[in-house]
């Protein structure tokens, strides 16, 4: 065989293995945006149920064809306290039963050597998905063709890479150095080092099989090849669990520990084979007689049933392996303030699963939400009881809702470029600036009384009972509010928003009420200036808190037009 011909089989390896990988990131692009509302509707049901837990991390990581997307969407929740470290590692535990999906498509694509290929019928799926991509005009049908296409391109890169290894089998000095790569660490630490630099497991299993089809390499080291793309797949979760909090450190360390379990269990069995068999029977043995003449086939099959197995031994041993880690990785952060204002349901991780990001950048809006409603009641409390003693609470929340509005808007930003979300997504992005905005003004509002309170108590002056009474009865009106507008927001409840708009038509009669009947009290010398002054400031700012609600609620008018 001539350097020319070794020089285009590399050429045509390296070709196969960067089609492949763009059709990977095709497919789970693709996917995850089409099935964006059956992966909010999962992860919504995650819960203290083990089984629940692997069977969500199954599914979605069959669905975008990704479990690194999966276990960094997993790290990301750990990290903003939506789950538990038990949750999370159920969940990984799934995601690496749901990335040998791959496995079994790739073997599936090899059969039918004699006649039309299933490969090259796949292959042609890449043309049909592409003509749809560009002649549909329809957004749910151009995700669908982005799906097709990437189908189609999985086997036209792998059809290069089988044809390239072809080749190699064909030289007998690349069989006699792969055949002295027998020994079975050297091959998992081979894997594992590969899928750490390709990061995706899933590409370096599919190498793997395209190997063991044409012949170059055996079943056996196709195997440990495998087995040690397992821990290299976990160099995904490192890297995104260093860079945030202890929580996902733990969840990071969770599936490498998983992962290699796994692998020291099977390393032990196969140990085990050989001294009692005297090399007899070992793991490829065993598969080539349960799935005879088909070696792709066997390889597939045993990449699921290493991670099937893998998952029913640790399962048991779940609670164990988090308390490990958490003595392994303690509690203590010495560079971090507890106090600090913090995101609670976003976290930078998510960015790579977009889809989700968009459900829990709504759940931080609805949280920063909550703690302005709060503020506004805490203000209430002190300007009518004139008790200053949750003014520090005030500070550091109104502090905070500061915080998150700077925050959010970022996050937003970095989320709206990515093109995985849909039409509705992204108009109800746009709208969360705005948001975020309506709910920092309504904490600056709050502020204003409570300075108000102030003002009223260097002058030691008081409202009287009536405009005590007044206040309070306002301060009802505008929590009816603030629940109707939330439930129209995080609901998407028109009707709410409806009785909600209600309310603040009578909030406004309200406070002109409650304006003109403290000019009276004044009038008649009840009231001073001073107070008078504080009251009616009060009144206003009250109203315009109910102004900004409104406009949080319209929200879901906007968005309903999206849809």
């Amino acid at each position: 065989m001539s350097i020319t011909a070794i020089l285009s089989a590399i050429l045509m390896l390296t070709a196969g293995i960067g089609i492949f990988l763009v059709a990977c990131q095709m497919m789970s692009t693709n996917l995850e945006s089409a099935s964006s509302q059956k992966l909010r509707s999962l992860f919504s049901k995650v819960s203290h149920n083990k089984w629940l837990g692997v069977g969500i991390g199954t599914v979605t990581t069959a669905a975008i064809q990704s479990s690194g997307a999966t276990t960094v969407m997993v790290i990301g929740f750990v990290n903003a306290g939506i789950i538990s470290l038990t949750q999370a590692a159920t969940m990984i535990y799934g995601a690496n039963i749901g990335t040998t999906i791959t496995a079994q498509i790739v073997a599936l694509g090899m059969f039918g050597a004699n006649t039309l290929s299933t490969s090259v019928i796949f292959s042609a799926f890449a043309g049909i998905g592409a003509f749809m991509m560009l002649f549909a005009k329809k957004e749910m049908l151009k995700k669908l063709g982005g799906i097709i296409t990437g189908f189609g391109m999985l086997f036209v890169g792998l059809t290069l890479m089988s044809d390239s290894m072809s080749e190699f089998a064909a030289l007998d000095s690349v069989k006699l150095f792969l055949a002295k790569i027998n020994n079975p660490l050297l091959l998992v630490l081979i894997g594992t080092l590969l899928t750490a630099i390709i990061q995706s497991s899933s590409v370096m299993t599919s190498i793997a099989i395209a190997m063991v089809y044409t012949r170059l390499i055996s079943l056996d080291q196709g195997i440990f090849l495998t087995m040690g793309s397992n821990i290299g797949s976990c160099v995904v979760a490192i890297i995104a669990g260093l860079t945030s909090g202890m929580n996902a450190k733990r969840t990071a360390l969770i599936h490498l520990i998983f992962n290699c379990s796994g692998v020291v269990i099977f390393m032990i069995v196969a140990t085990f084979l050989g001294v009692f068999t005297h090399g007899d029977i070992t793991f490829g043995t065993l598969f080539e007689k349960m799935f005879p003449g088909a070696p792709q086939t066997q390889l597939a099959m045993f990449h699921t049933i290493f991670n099937v197995i893998t998952v029913l031994i640790v399962l048991p041993l779940t609670s164990l392996m988090v308390k490990t880690v958490c003595r392994l990785i303690p509690d203590y952060e010495p560079a971090q303030d507890p106090d600090a204002p913090h995101l609670y349901f976003i976290d930078k991780n998510m960015l790579k699963t977009p889809v989700v990001a968009v459900q829990q950048t709504k759940n931080e809006v609805i949280n920063m939400a909550l703690l302005a409603n709060e503020n506004v009641n805490r203000a209430f409390t002190i300007i009518s009881s004139m008790d200053f003693k949750e003014v520090d609470k005030f500070r550091k929340v109104e502090n905070e809702l500061n915080f998150l509005n700077l925050e959010i808007v970022d996050f937003v930003v970095r989320l709206s470029e990515k093109k995985q979300l849909d039409a509705t997504d992204h108009w109800y992005l746009t709208t969360v600036f705005r948001t975020v905005r309506d709910i920092e003004r309504i904490g600056d509002y709050a502020e204003n009384i409570v300075e108000y309170a102030e003002t009223l108590q260097a002058s030691q002056a008081r409202f009287s009972e009536v405009a005590l009474q007044e206040i309070s009865e306002l301060r009802v009106m505008i929590s009816k509010l603030y629940e109707k507008m939330m439930k129209a927001y995080g609901e998407e409840d028109v009707e709410a928003f409806n009785e909600g708009d209600v309310i603040e038509d009578q909030i406004d009669d309200y406070t002109k009420q409650m304006e003109e009947n403290h000019i009276e009290r004044m009038a008649s010398g009840i009231c001073t200036p001073t107070v008078g002054a504080e009251y009616l400031s009060l009144s206003s700012n009250a109203e315009r808190i109910a102004d900004h609600w409104i406009n949080v609620g319209k929200t879901i008018l906007r968005r309903q037009q999206a849809k």
